[in-house]
């Protein structure tokens, strides 16, 4: 990783301006850096201080690429009718109009689009710099954090279609926030999704069939990695449906909880 001590970076709305802040207990204390130079250690304090409560938070980045990993852990992918322990990864992207932030509205299609979506809870990686045919060793070294993200998927859809970019990029099916955390071991975090409260996922990062350098190189292979950019790793078992009025909440250790309401 980037950084050796763990922080909390976080973008939000304040002043009618968009700022990134270092998360101190209950405070942000704003920066005036943008994105490459925090990815980079420069952290250049203004002086303002604000409570987390009374701004808005934002996604935390803005990438140019939303990539995920799909059935990187077997038994989801065996639930959902996809193949266990691959040797490549399964790959597809979701279009940044799917992006919403926490305790933002996920909105689901009409009924004549889709009667069957589900949450998927998911650790995901923030590249912190640009990167072209990674090495394995190197990889870890262009991650900037981890934060979590939400792979709301319209799985009537992925079930029939050849390809998953109608099922899986619909606005709002893209949650990912609240912050980004440095410095983390990503390959042993806990992932916790709930609907109203109720437990419907439990998984680790631990259990993913493919370790997440390769996941990297391999991916760098393909295209090139710009700072910012989302990888979503993939999600444990246990994805369901959500309905209207529901609220869904993916908790991922050492990160925080990603908290969006159905509409």
């Amino acid at each position: 990783m980037l950084k050796v001590k763990t922080q909390m970076i976080v973008r939000y709305l304040a002043d009618d301006q968009s700022h990134y802040g270092l998360c101190e207990d209950n405070h942000i204390i704003q920066l005036s850096s943008g994105f490459s130079e925090i990815a980079n250690g420069d952290f250049k304090k203004d002086g303002v201080v604000h409570q987390y409560s009374n701004v808005k938070i934002l996604e935390p980045v803005q990438p140019t690429k939303i990539v995920n990993f799909g059935w990187t852990y077997a038994e989801h992918a065996i639930e959902t009718g996809g193949k266990a322990h691959l040797k490549e990864p399964f790959l597809f992207l979701k279009p940044l109009s799917a992006l919403i932030a926490d305790k933002e509205e996920i909105v689901l299609p009409h009924s004549k689009m889709t009667s069957q979506v589900e949450l998927e809870g998911e650790m995901a990686l923030i590249i912190g710099k640009r990167g072209k045919n990674i090495s394995e060793e190197e990889a870890m070294n262009y991650v900037f954090g981890c934060t979590i993200f939400n792979d709301i998927t319209a799985r009537d859809l992925t079930r029939d279609d050849p390809q998953y970019t109608r099922g899986k990029g619909f606005d709002t099916f893209g949650p990912l926030g609240p912050h980004v955390v440095t410095g983390l071991d990503p390959s042993n975090l806990q992932i916790t999704s709930r609907i109203n409260n109720k437990i419907v996922q439990n998984g680790n990062t631990s259990e993913m069939t493919l370790k997440i350098p390769y996941l990297i190189s391999w991916l760098s292979q393909i295209m090139t990695l710009e700072p910012g950019d989302v990888l979503a790793t993939g999600s444990p078992s246990g994805s369901c449906t959500i309905q209207s009025g529901d609220t869904v909440e993916v908790e991922v250790t050492s990160i925080g909880k990603l908290k969006n309401y159905v509409r």
